[in-house]
């Protein structure tokens, strides 16, 4: 699907009037953004930004707090809350 849009973009380059609206219809139309990583207890994330200078950026999944949210324990840090939009694997 990516070269497929990939294509779309490079034949609308030499277009005077590329419209954007379009650009997301191609890219939506058959890929979801939705991601379906399934994150378990025990799974080590890499942080998008230390909670503080001296801990690490990674973070060991402790417990599902609520759907998009973890219990984490971040060394040199202790426990933490983590948003999903806090990580990634």
């Amino acid at each position: 699907m990516s070269l497929q849009i990939a294509d779309w973009v490079d034949s609308q380059v030499d277009s005077p009037a590329l419209d954007l609206s379009d650009l997301e219809t191609a890219i939506t139309s058959g890929w979801s953004p939705v991601c379906h990583i399934t994150y378990t207890r025990d799974t080590w994330v890499k942080l998008l930004h230390s909670p503080s200078q001296y801990a690490l950026d990674e973070a060991k999944l402790l417990c599902q707090a609520a759907p998009d949210t973890w219990i984490a324990w971040v060394p040199d840090y202790g426990e933490i809350w983590l948003d999903k939009s806090h990580f990634y694997c």
